[in-house]
């Protein structure tokens, strides 16, 4: 139950961001945290990350829907052997329900993290992005350390059967 309480800690900080900033901001207001590098604004956006497909509502609502179904799965079969993966699959699960949410009531998602970097301005995000891109990368850290692991348990079988093969 720990890694359900984990992706319900994400979904609740995602919404409750959202929703301050929903509420408290005019849209396209901005608000410099550091400079000109960090800024908090109303940002909204009808596609996927970095505002791909946009206007596509029902298509991400069917493929967020196969995604949380396998997440679940997945999460509920991993963390009975894993540590790392289910909270991969955790912070991954917060963040899709959280998106998922508001492409289903509003249509569109509330973005508020801007970062700049001298001319560039990175695409607009919010808690629910980040917690998927972390949890995307635990899962690749995570498959990284099986295969290393598989790698070494492979090293080790055919030094025995080397050495068993001398005697």
């Amino acid at each position: 139950m720990v890694y359900f309480l984990i992706a319900l800690i994400v979904f609740l900080i995602d919404q409750g961001t959202k929703y301050v900033i929903a509420t408290r901001l005019e849209l396209g207001e901005q608000i410099p945290v550091i400079n000109d590098f960090f800024i908090i604004t109303s940002h909204r956006n009808r596609g996927a990350a970095f505002g791909i497909l946009q206007g596509q509502q029902w298509f991400f609502i069917l493929i967020t829907t196969v995604v949380v179904i396998g997440i679940i799965w997945y999460l509920n079969k991993a963390r009975k052997t894993r540590k790392l993966l289910p909270t991969a699959l955790a912070l991954v699960l917060g963040g899709a329900v959280g998106n998922f949410l508001d492409r289903l009531l509003n249509g569109e998602v509330v973005d508020f993290l801007m970062f700049n970097f001298g001319s560039y301005t990175f695409p607009i995000f919010n808690v629910a992005d980040s917690c998927i891109v972390i949890g995307v990368a635990l899962i690749i850290l995570d498959t990284l350390r099986d295969v290393k692991g598989g790698e070494e348990i492979t090293e080790v079988k055919e030094a025995k059967e080397v050495k068993e093969g001398n005697e």
